[in-house]
């Protein structure tokens, strides 16, 4: 009754969802940490921590002299910084804000916008922790050489993107089948540490070997990266359509089914969790 109808251009209202989107995403950077700054501090902790474990693995059981000839530690590097942005991006939207947020009571805030910041914070805190990791290699250890950088980081965005896609479709399922989502989420990390391909070099595994991985998206996202790191290294056995098509098509199931659960959101689904 007390409500006005205002007219706006398609433009402002472009500049709006992409105002809102910005503040949300801020807001999903500082929601784990009261800091941002400490946030991406322990982001860039638990990706150190992880690089060195590999590290270590790959030198404890002799598989060095199966990495592709050149900088060894950007070699374990390239399949961790893939990985890790994958596995936040899926993570940041599978447990984005749904239709019965109390958030969602807030206009103009919708699911959209929430979808968005979340991915568009776990690629934030990602790409400064890569920088600030690759950074203080350059400085600390010895110069790095990549061959193809612009190549490098369309990968980094394809596994985000691929990434969100997964979170897309978890994040549509979960308010009907919760627990099984959780746990299919849980499933699909712990899975992908071996899975991913990221301790092998796809070119040197025999074909019964490589059929068991080239199911997976970012199998061949870290694969065609390395490609793009090293000026001797021209893989053979990955390529870009399939992780393209994959997340393209899991996007867009997510997506319509993202709507259709909102169509039958219910307060009473987050009763008593």
């Amino acid at each position: 009754m007390f409500s006005s109808i205002q007219n706006t251009s398609i433009l402002f209202g472009a500049y709006r969802l992409l105002e809102l989107i910005f503040h949300n995403t801020v807001r999903s950077v500082r929601s784990g940490h009261r800091d941002a700054l400490f946030a991406i501090f322990a982001n860039i902790l638990q990706t150190l921590v992880m690089i060195a474990a590999f590290y270590f693995f790959i030198e404890f059981m002799g598989m060095r002299q199966l990495a592709i000839r050149g900088d060894f530690l950007l070699y374990v590097m390239s399949g961790i910084f893939v990985f890790m942005v994958n596995i936040k991006a899926m993570g940041a939207v599978a447990g984005a804000e749904g239709p019965t947020s109390a958030m969602m009571q807030h206009l103009p805030m919708n699911t959209t916008v929430a979808i968005w910041s979340a991915a568009l914070s776990a690629l934030y805190t990602q790409v400064i922790g890569l920088f600030v990791i690759l950074g203080g290699y350059h400085l600390l250890w010895k110069p790095l050489v990549i061959d193809d950088p612009v190549g490098a980081s369309l990968m980094i965005l394809l596994a985000w993107f691929n990434g969100c896609a997964i979170g897309a479709v978890l994040l549509a399922a979960k308010p009907w089948f919760p627990r099984v989502t959780a746990t299919v989420q849980q499933i699909y990390s712990r899975f992908n540490m071996f899975a991913s391909g990221k301790m092998f070099v796809a070119n040197m595994l025999p074909v019964h070997l490589a059929a068991f991985f080239a199911w997976n998206p970012l199998f061949h996202i870290i694969d065609q990266g390395r490609g793009y790191l090293f000026i001797n290294y021209n893989p053979l056995k990955t390529s870009l359509t399939y992780p393209i098509v994959v997340s393209v098509v899991l996007l867009v199931i997510g997506l319509i089914a993202e709507s259709q659960t909102r169509r039958h959101a219910s307060l009473s689904w987050t009763a008593g969790r």
